[in-house]
């Protein structure tokens, strides 16, 4: 697909990989939308238990050939008590999907309430107390998969449908 700007976008070159992208699509977006759900319900059914944190650092992902540049990723371990039993948790938020940031000092500045040893509160679904987070708040990063698996998919979908 192209345009005046010069720029031409071509997606898959048979209609077999056309439903390959359009399959990897709506599993992405599938998969984002049901991390999405999972999320909501954590914070809404959540409790507050005392947590001390054990460790946190920065992980760095530079990238691939497809998809260059630079992303930081906060990381974070903790341990808590719930209902006598102790556990370690190592969420920021109640996503699976881990959110990433362009920038090492915004991936800091997420971290900065979070020093080694430093007391704080974290959530727990009574449920499930072994999948603790310490941002009693949803992430946008489900979001984005929802949206990058659509368009892969609406990508593949209009190869298909050039190609029929």
């Amino acid at each position: 697909m192209a345009d005046d700007s010069g720029v031409s976008i071509s997606g898959p070159d048979s209609p077999g990989k056309a439903v390959l992208y359009v399959l990897v699509g709506l599993a992405i977006a599938g998969y984002g939308g049901f991390d999405y759900v999972q999320q909501t319900e954590a914070v809404r059914n959540s409790v507050e238990v005392d947590a001390t944190i054990v460790e946190r650092g920065i992980e760095t992902d530079s990238g691939t050939s497809s998809n260059p540049g630079v992303e930081y990723e906060p990381t974070v371990a903790f341990e808590y008590t719930y209902d006598g039993t102790d556990y370690t948790g190592t969420k920021l938020y109640p996503a699976d999907i881990a959110r990433s940031y362009d920038s090492r000092s915004e991936a800091e500045s997420v971290l900065e309430p979070y020093e080694r040893g430093t007391r704080t509160t974290a959530y727990v679904s009574p449920d499930d107390p072994s999948d603790a987070f310490l941002k009693n708040e949803t992430s946008s990063a489900p979001i984005v998969a929802v949206g990058l698996g659509a368009l892969f998919a609406l990508l593949g979908t209009a190869s298909a449908v050039r190609q029929f």
